[in-house]
């Protein structure tokens, strides 16, 4: 029986000649991710276990990127406790104020994860690196803490669902409307604990950006996992940031598939989220008119180069509506700094916004824009449940960099082409 794209990475890495869906498994671990929330209590675990070391001081990352710089006094405890446990061990990969990023950019920005490798991350939207043809998961912290000691972890194999992309993506319509497109189609749940597996022609039209927007919201749908065939812009991606060798995994043609997608890219128009699920999806033009105060443009789901890139874009020479408060947060310090070479900060003071040094943030409610109840926020983040950025009667509308720079400018949720 032939095997998926992550069915061969798992049986690989259990060291077996194949896998089938619904099989327990031990695999071999390639990285394991922990952040300032969810590392302390990982931490905890591996002590009370007993645990004298890592199993590879240059398989763990440690990234403080939630409520830093230390938002009160039990974010800076949680850090501190974070700190000390690299330093102890010598990690290879902590990550703290001055030299992180948000966790999602940063990993693939720095080469820490490649195609064909497995990778646990006690985050669920870890499942992000399979934009670049690897399996990444999110799991618990009690499971980080035993794959940090003994550098496995076990799964149950997936099955899976193909997504077959064809066509182009229009102009003004990114890698965050497909994955929205999706959601909308299937449900929040349409992909539990399965596989979401991205080919076919259309793969030609998605940046790399786009691949890692998409994979990055997986987990909205509820995938176990997404993954993205390797191709030549995977390769070019990955040249001069993977310093190892890797492997790519195709599917056998005779793979199995639970459900198999056609998506016509051409066909899929800007989309928003309205609250209180990423499933309930509008395209732009079923919108109406929606006044909001708050819009947010960052995250590990958008806040890529390109999507500074796009705000700044529609933003030069207008001004933020005045009674909106734009924030735009660059993903990671390299981020930032590109975007200071490109001009693209000063566009966004110039028009209003307010810059944050990489940051989590208001993404999941932490600090730098929570919202009061009754305000409405359009966000490129990837979740927008009840309270999900403050207040439990506030709202939440997920969209794209460029619906979101322009509904900053007009005050409503708004279209790129009226501005």
């Amino acid at each position: 029986m032939g095997m998926t794209m992550t069915q061969k990475i798992l049986a690989a890495h259990a060291g077996l000649d194949s896998v089938v869906a619904g099989q327990l498994i031990r695999a071999n671990l390639d990285m394991v991710l922990g952040n300032d929330i969810t590392s302390p209590v990982a931490i905890n675990e591996f002590e009370k276990a007993g645990f004298s070391g890592v199993f590879d001081k240059s398989k763990v990352s440690m990234v403080m990127d939630h409520f830093t710089p230390n938002k009160d006094i039990k974010a800076a405890e949680q850090c501190k406790q974070c700190r000390t446990f690299a330093r102890k061990f010598d990690l290879d990969n902590f990550y703290d104020v001055g030299n992180m990023g948000i966790e999602h950019a940063l990993l693939p920005e720095k080469g820490l994860v490649a195609a064909g490798e497995c990778i646990i991350g006690a985050d669920s939207h870890t499942c992000t690196y399979g934009a670049l043809g690897a399996f990444s998961t999110g799991v618990g912290s009690t499971d980080m803490a035993a794959g940090m000691a003994t550098g496995q972890a076990w799964f149950k194999v997936p099955e899976a669902i193909k997504f077959n992309l064809t066509g182009a993506l229009q102009k003004n319509v990114s890698g965050k409307d497909v994955i929205l497109h999706i959601i909308g189609m299937i449900g929040v749940d349409g992909a539990l604990y399965r596989s979401m597996e991205f080919m076919g022609e259309g793969l030609k039209s998605l940046s790399m950006d786009d691949r890692l927007c998409i994979a990055n919201m997986a987990i909205e749908a509820g995938g176990k996992n997404g993954i993205f065939m390797v191709d030549e812009i995977t390769k070019a991606y990955m040249q001069d940031k993977v310093n190892r060798p890797y492997t790519v995994y195709e599917p056998d043609a005779d793979a199995e598939y639970v459900q198999t997608y056609d998506i016509d890219l051409s066909a899929i128009k800007p989309t928003v989220a309205f609250p209180h699920l990423p499933e309930n999806t509008k395209t732009i033009d079923e919108v109406g008119d929606v006044p909001i105060q708050q819009v947010v443009i960052g995250s590990c789901t958008n806040g890529r180069l390109s999507d500074m890139k796009t705000a700044a874009e529609i933003l030069k020479g207008h001004k933020v509506h005045k009674d909106v408060r734009a924030i735009i947060i660059p993903a990671t310090q390299k981020i930032y700094r590109e975007c200071i070479k490109e001009g693209y900060l000063d566009i966004f003071v110039e028009a209003g916004c307010v810059v944050s040094t990489p940051t989590c943030g208001p993404c999941l409610g932490g600090h730098m824009g929570i919202l009061a109840e009754g305000e409405r926020c359009v966000a490129t983040t990837n979740r927008n449940f009840v309270g999900r950025m403050g207040h439990v009667k506030s709202e939440v509308y997920l969209a794209s960099p460029a619906v979101a720079a322009a509904s900053a400018i007009t005050g409503k949720i708004s279209s790129p082409d009226e501005v």
